[in-house]
């Protein structure tokens, strides 16, 4: 095995060469201490290491996570060093998607086990990113011999592109078929696999543009000669460039894009633009994955030139296009349309036929346990055992023996073999809930069946092999537990390959009336009762209410009323009162004053209430305001309002 090299970014020369002392005598090669973002940039290109140790609070203009954002576009692996991990500073580190934090001071044991997790970690990432990538080829040129007419087959490039590139609204630029003009054709995301689909006249319809308007638009459109995303300025600066997607970006409120040129010149297809809701959701390796299947997306749509549109003419959308199913989803009982939860379906899709361990987060009562059962569903180990064991509720005495099993005489009262969960699980799945519970001596050997895919039962003579995937989960904060020396860090990151993160149900209200309509129709069936919706006034009150309990509160809370009721529609309904927060509490009493930024703050809320969360356009919040849309949202990162 060849030795692995190691870059230090540390511009304190003690700490730099302290650990260079520790990692050579580890076995590892230093290839050298830099102290600065170029310098380290320079030394990467020169000596090519295999991971990067860097320091947050560097010399010069730019610190760690500049460099790490540059590190992230390469996909190399890095792992931090700092002696403050504290508020925003922790959130914009993780942002960057590093394979380890290290925490000064540090213990030398400490330092080797997360470098070899994130040794691990980035090998299972690539691995994972190869065989995706490999399918997402297959399936691009699969497209091309698809017996469709162009919008279908495009609306296939959409739906496989989704898992990948991640996208609210993908444009195709399309060259008219007897000249030079430009036209395009959009999909709107608006379900899983459900996309409205935008050709000229949808457009018009959509945006208000009248026809004379756009065709100069198109008129002027221009095609891109190297692939670029934008978010924040460079976002606002695109669309007061381009008319077309100033109306698309204003339209649907994008806050970040990217476009990709096919490069080829006698192409009907000429530019690829990726739209999101989200701010920075693009980066240089999207472009290198998009430029990898160069040659797939080129000849996409050219086998279908039998359909394409002659006379400058748009082409003709069907009025209901219909994405072919290869395969069912089963997301057990998951009911949500939101973004947040889109998101989460789309997790689910892309590690579900992979053998990854999987860490699902996210607060009591958000639905992890679906998840994980969905996860399994989708996986190859469907037709094997799914166990679950929530951590929280074995006594601490038994949880070895409940997980491990134990061999007849292990211990007092030990009047039997016992087969563990994990032995039960072989072959299939173990779904290990409340992790953050589980004692740190049982975490140790966890790990090892993580590592070595073996266990051991109490009183027994060895190791027993097993095949078992892990889907762990927990509503601690597991960093906090780390912290404070109640998780371990290694099984953390060990877990941490790929992390599910579950919205609360306040962050994803709109998916309120559909789980509200969900359980309506489930209750009033297993309790044999007519009822079959809800007033709008109560329906208000549900989407005022914070839910605290989340989804698992509005389940029980419509369970109750559904018995209570003697209506076939729920007229009114019952809701704890809590109030909207501490501040307003605080000032009803007059004990405090608000401060500048919590004026400010209830302001802008106040404000996208009004504009129905919509940030651009000519009725969106910056608007009102009198702010680029760019400055709202910095403020809005700055004051915590998501």
């Amino acid at each position: 095995m060849s030795i692995k090299k190691i870059l230090i970014v540390e511009d304190e020369s003690l700490v730099g060469h302290h650990l260079k002392l520790i990692l050579t005598s580890a076995g590892y090669k230093v290839t050298g201490i830099s102290e600065s973002v170029n310098e380290a940039l320079t030394s990467i290109d020169e000596q090519k290491p295999d991971l990067v140790l860097l320091d947050i609070h560097l010399k010069g203009v730019q610190n760690g996570i500049d460099l790490a954002r540059k590190l992230t576009e390469r996909n190399m692996a890095f792992v931090y060093l700092t002696a403050n991990f504290q508020g925003t500073l922790l959130e914009e580190a993780k942002s960057t998607m590093p394979f380890g934090f290290i925490v000064k001071p540090f213990r030398e044991d400490d330092l080797l086990t997360t470098l070899d997790v994130a040794f691990y970690r980035h090998q299972n990432s690539l691995e994972s990113s190869r065989q995706q990538e490999m399918e997402l080829n297959q399936k691009l040129k699969d497209i091309r011999n698809y017996d469709a007419d162009k919008v279908q087959k495009l609306l296939r490039v959409a739906d496989k592109m989704q898992a990948y590139i991640p996208f609210d609204y993908l444009n195709f630029i399309l060259k008219n078929a007897n000249n030079e003009t430009l036209t395009s054709i959009g999909f709107l995301r608006i379900g899983f696999d459900e996309y409205q689909v935008q050709g000229e006249q949808e457009l018009m319809n959509i945006t208000g543009t009248n026809h004379a308007t756009l065709k100069n638009i198109y008129t002027s459109l221009s095609a891109i000669n190297r692939a670029k995303y934008f978010s924040d300025e460079e976002l606002d600066h695109l669309c007061n460039q381009n008319p077309l997607s100033k109306i698309i970006a204003d339209t649907y409120d994008f806050e970040s894009a990217l476009f990709f040129p096919v490069g080829q010149d006698n192409s009907t297809l000429i530019q690829y633009e990726f739209y999101s809701r989200k701010g920075n959701t693009y980066g240089q390796q999207h472009i290198a994955l998009l430029s990898r299947l160069l040659n797939a997306l080129n000849y996409v749509i050219e086998s279908d030139r039998q359909h394409t549109t002659a006379n400058n003419r748009a082409p003709v959308i069907p009025a209901q296009p219909v994405l072919p199913k290869e395969r069912p989803y089963h997301f057990d009982g998951i009911v949500g349309q939101s973004r947040p939860m889109l998101t989460v379906l789309d997790h689910i899709n892309t590690i579900s036929p992979l053998d990854t361990s999987v860490l699902i987060l996210g607060e009591s009562g958000t639905g992890k346990e679906r998840v994980a059962k969905s996860i399994h569903t989708l996986s190859g180990r469907s037709g094997k055992p799914l166990v679950v064991v929530n951590c929280a509720s074995l006594p601490a005495n038994l949880i070895e023996s409940e997980l491990f099993g134990h061999e007849k005489g292990a211990f007092t009262g030990a009047l039997e073999k016992r087969t563990g969960k994990f032995e039960m699980a072989d072959g299939g799945t173990i779904f290990l809930d409340e992790i953050g519970e589980l004692p740190i001596d049982l975490q140790v050997k966890l790990l090892r069946v993580l590592q070595e895919q073996e266990i051991e039962r109490l009183g027994g003579k060895g190791p027993i092999k097993i095949d078992v995937r892990i889907i762990a989960a927990t509503n601690r904060d597991l960093e906090k537990e780390m912290e404070e020396g109640r998780f371990r860090l290694d099984l953390y990151y060990r877990l941490f390959v790929f992390p599910i993160i579950i919205p609360s149900l306040r962050e994803r209200i709109d998916d309120i009336p559909a789980l509200t309509n969900h359980f309506i129709s489930y209750y009033s069936k297993k309790y044999k009762k007519p009822i079959n919706g809800i007033s709008p006034e109560a329906m208000m009150q549900m989407l005022d209410y914070t839910w605290p309990g989340n989804v698992r509160e509005l389940e029980h809370f419509i369970e109750r009323t559904i018995l209570l009721s003697k209506t076939l529609i729920i007229e009114e309904v019952s809701l704890p009162k809590y109030p909207a927060n501490k501040t307003n509490a605080e000032m009803q009493t007059g004990t405090r004053m608000k401060t500048i930024d919590e004026n400010e703050r209830d302001y802008i809320i106040t404000v996208l209430k009004n504009c129905n969360g919509r940030i651009r356009g000519a009725n969106g919040a910056a608007a009102v305001m009198g702010l680029p849309p760019t400055t709202l949202h910095s403020k809005m990162k700055r004051l915590g309002i998501k």
